[in-house]
């Protein structure tokens, strides 16, 4: 797969926008007293609020992180192509993995203003995704044909 420049630039400011996102999500609207509030609108136990925090920042590290990653298509390394495409499928699947109590305590707790970094960046990571799956399947058109968006 070629990175054209628009390719290049789109997945670079996505990635931008998606690391900012990740980590205002990560560190600013998810806390504790967010997931205990999760939890109770599921009905579940909150004893394992501080484990469940734990693990949901260790997987928003990981998106930091492979995010990142997408900022260094900039400098049209082909082998970026499918961990910036593996990192996006898998941050679009926050969608549906993630709990909607976890939104709704969000929403209870900031307003819309607390949804909005993780639809930002879940629903981007979609929009993305399907542009790269797009862009590489047109690029078997023609060998050496760089890839039009």
């Amino acid at each position: 797969m070629l990175w054209t420049p628009k390719i290049r630039l789109v997945t670079v400011l996505c990635s931008a926008v998606f690391v900012l996102g990740t980590a205002v999500q990560n560190y600013v609207v998810i806390d504790l007293d967010l997931i205990e509030r999760s939890m109770r609108l599921k009905g579940a136990p909150t004893g394992d609020a501080s484990g469940y925090l734990g693990a949901l920042r260790l997987v928003g590290n990981v998106f930091i992180v492979g995010n990142a990653l997408g900022l260094l298509v900039w400098f049209r390394w082909k082998w970026l192509f499918w961990p910036v495409l593996a990192v996006n499928v898998c941050q679009a699947l926050g969608i549906f993995l993630v709990p909607f109590e976890v939104h709704r305590a969000a929403i209870e707790a900031y307003g819309w203003p607390g949804v909005l970094p993780s639809l930002v960046t879940d629903g981007g990571a979609v929009i993305l995704s399907i542009i790269l799956i797009v862009a590489y399947a047109r690029s078997f058109r023609r060998a050496g044909d760089p890839v039009r968006l």
